[in-house]
């Protein structure tokens, strides 16, 4: 508003449909945001206008013809022989080895960061069919999500335990040391891909759970999922699950070309 208009404030109905295209331009020029960060915080302004009509503040909508665009972005994921090499790779270097062990503890279970973090012995229990499986509740959106404890995760917190604080379960760092150093371990491991924290949780849902034969619907829920299109936003469909699959299909058909007749 100082750039353009010379003002440090602007009544809500005096935001119309060039405000907003201004507005637009100022954020992916002068602030230099990308095409999703700038949608994102005409998102945010679109929500408060959605709040003022609703309270009778304005009375048309600045945003009936302006569309908000996402770009569709891949993040991707770690392949099977990506994760062995993490997994193998032996650290001289300890700061290193506790972010390679947090880092594959998540692609072993899709928690996220902050649920790493936060998770405590409390959230470790034994379910009905007798094993260990973590029972949370996501931060960001305060849904169920139940993860089996599988036995690499399971290995990790044997490894760190007594070792955090606040009855913690891992010494997790920072987030963005964890992604500073995650770079620096995919440099070490040889992996030629933007490796950080949050590329775990893709991890888990392409080539842990969804090749692996794992349903989308359960992937989803264990991801602490609401619907399966955001789910699929992390899910990939790769090469090995096609050919799995059918081959799994072949072998369900094998026979059927004898009563072909040619």
């Amino acid at each position: 508003m100082q750039l353009k208009y010379n003002l440090t404030d602007i009544s809500l109905k005096e935001i119309k449909n060039m405000f907003l295209c201004d507005f637009e331009i100022y954020l992916m020029t002068t602030v230099g945001c990308n095409a999703n960060t700038t949608a994102k915080f005409m998102q945010f302004l679109k929500r408060i206008i959605i709040i003022a009509r609703n309270n009778g503040m304005i009375a048309t909508d600045p945003f009936a013809n302006y569309k908000i665009h996402m770009t569709k972005v891949d993040r991707g994921y770690l392949t099977q022989e990506d994760i062995e090499k993490l997994l193998k790779k032996q650290f001289v270097i300890k700061r290193l080895e506790l972010v390679r062990d947090i880092f594959v503890f998540s692609c072993f279970t899709g928690l996220a960061y902050i649920d790493v973090k936060n998770l405590t012995d409390k959230e470790i229990r034994t379910s009905f069919d007798g094993k260990l499986w973590i029972m949370t509740k996501r931060q960001k959106t305060n849904v169920q999500s139940n993860i089996l404890l599988l036995d690499v995760p399971k290995m990790i917190l044997e490894k760190y335990k007594g070792k955090a604080i606040d009855n913690k379960l891992l010494p997790i760092l920072s987030n963005q040391k964890m992604n500073a150093y995650l770079k620096e371990i995919g440099d070490v491991c040889e992996i030629d891909k933007d490796i950080t924290f949050h590329l775990a949780r893709h991890t888990f849902a392409t080539t842990i759970t969804l090749a692996r034969g794992v349903p989308i619907e359960t992937v989803s829920k264990m991801l602490g999922h609401t619907n399966i299109t955001t789910t699929q936003i992390y899910a990939r469909i790769t090469d090995s699950k096609i050919s799995n699959d059918m081959q799994a299909l072949a072998g369900k058909l094998q026979g059927i070309e004898k009563m072909f007749r040619i």
